[in-house]
C-alpha cells in the first residue's frame, strides 16, 4: 500500500502547484501592464499588508530596494505623493488600517495597487490597479488552514522578474 507520508506530500504539490496554475492563469494583463508602468515610474513604493500577509509585504520591501525602488513598510500614505505607489497585500481584502492607508494615499494623489484573493472586497473598490491571487477552497487539513502566501508570493515575483528585466511587454 501507499504510504501515508507521501500521499500527503502529493497532496500539497497538487494543491500549490493548482494554486500556482490558477494565479498565472487568473492575471489580467492589461491591469498587470498598468502596475507595471506605475511602479516602473514611482519615486517611492510603500509596501503595507494586513496581518498574515506580513511576510509577503516585507519580501516585496526588500525586493523593490534591490532594484533601486526606495520602499517602506509602515503607514506613510499621508506622505506620498502623485509620483509614488502603494503596493497594498490583503488576501482577504478587508483591512480597515488598510483600508484607510488606501483612501490617505488616494488623496494625495498616489497610485494603489493590490495583490488580494477578493476582486469584490472593500479594499478592491479602492485600488486604482488589482492582482488577483488564487484562493483556493480545497483544504489539505481538516482543520481552518492559515490562508496560503503561495499565490500573494508568486505575484510579488512576477512583479519583481518583470521590473528587473525592464523591458516593457
Amino acid at each position: 500500500s501507499p504510504d501515508p507520508l507521501r500521499q500527503a506530500l502529493q497532496s500539497v504539490q497538487a494543491n500549490r502547484q493548482e494554486e500556482v496554475r490558477a494565479t498565472i492563469q487568473a492575471l489580467n494583463l492589461r491591469q498587470l501592464r498598468k502596475a507595471m508602468s506605475v511602479l516602473r515610474s514611482a519615486e517611492l513604493i510603500e509596501v503595507e499588508a494586513s496581518d498574515n500577509s506580513l511576510p509577503v509585504a516585507m519580501d516585496a520591501s526588500l525586493k523593490l530596494g534591490s532594484l533601486g525602488k526606495p520602499g517602506r513598510t509602515r503607514a506613510f500614505a499621508a506622505t506620498l505623493t502623485e509620483r509614488d505607489a502603494l503596493l497594498l497585500i490583503s488576501n482577504s481584502g478587508r483591512s480597515e488600517r488598510l483600508l484607510e492607508t488606501a483612501r490617505a494615499a488616494r488623496e494625495r494623489g498616489a497610485s494603489v495597487l493590490l495583490i488580494t484573493c477578493d476582486r469584490r472586497s472593500p479594499l478592491a473598490a479602492q485600488a486604482d490597479h488589482l492582482l488577483l491571487a488564487s484562493n483556493r477552497a480545497q483544504r489539505i487539513v481538516a482543520t481552518d488552514p492559515v490562508p496560503s502566501l503561495l499565490s500573494s508570493a508568486l505575484l510579488v515575483e512576477v512583479l519583481y522578474y518583470l521590473l528587473l528585466t525592464e523591458e516593457d511587454l
